[in-house]
């Protein structure tokens, strides 16, 4: 017989586990330098993450993170929840986001699906959705982060896909990315009528 929850919960921590592993094998510096004109990090959206997740599963549902968050209090500056101070070490916000998970399955644990919350920050129609609401709320915002994760890390040391050894990447012994590459440039250009235009 199928459970309902378990198949909303799968996705979401399966998702957990590949944002955590994007971070592997990087230097602090790396970890948390700005990569886009926004100032997109990998650090930044852990800890974002982290804070989002602990608000949906925490005070949303009666069960509130214990610990401050000073990042997403009225008086925080804008943005301040997307990246890491320089006394946040990396591994405290590693372990902040694993933490903020295993809360997270503590509230879905003690919830049903069609139990009700209350999330203040959302419009008064929608201000009481259900656990199963929430589930696939805090699923969409992680996949959206995970996919700017993906690319940021791409963009630091050229690693892709969700995890190591991913096989919905093609291998460097499977494909000529350079030559790849071009061909997408080429179809680019063709498209826009700049064949042989130069940048």
């Amino acid at each position: 017989m199928s459970d309902p929850k378990a198949e909303l919960v799968a996705p979401l921590e399966t998702l957990n586990n590949a944002v955590l592993t994007k971070l592997n094998g990087l230097g602090e510096y790396d970890l948390r330098r700005p990569m886009t004109r926004t100032g997109t990090n990998l650090l930044g959206v852990l800890k974002h993450l982290a804070s989002v997740q602990a608000e949906y599963f925490g005070a949303v549902f009666e069960r509130p993170w214990a610990e401050p968050m000073p990042w997403m209090s009225e008086e925080a500056e804008i943005n301040d929840d997307l990246f890491a101070q320089a006394n946040e070490t990396s591994e405290w916000v590693r372990d902040f986001y694993r933490r903020s998970w295993a809360h997270a399955t503590e509230t879905i644990a003690r919830t049903g699906l069609d139990d009700t919350g209350t999330v203040p920050w959302w419009p008064e129609e929608r201000r009481h959705p259900t656990l199963r609401t929430v589930l696939i709320h805090m699923t969409v915002e992680t996949a959206r982060h995970a996919g700017h994760l993906d690319i940021v890390r791409e963009l630091i040391d050229g690693k892709a896909g969700r995890f190591d050894g991913d096989q919905s990447v093609p291998g460097d012994d499977e494909i000529d990315w350079p030559g790849y590459i071009s061909k997408v440039d080429a179809a680019a250009r063709g498209a826009s009528g700049t064949e042989g235009a130069d940048g």
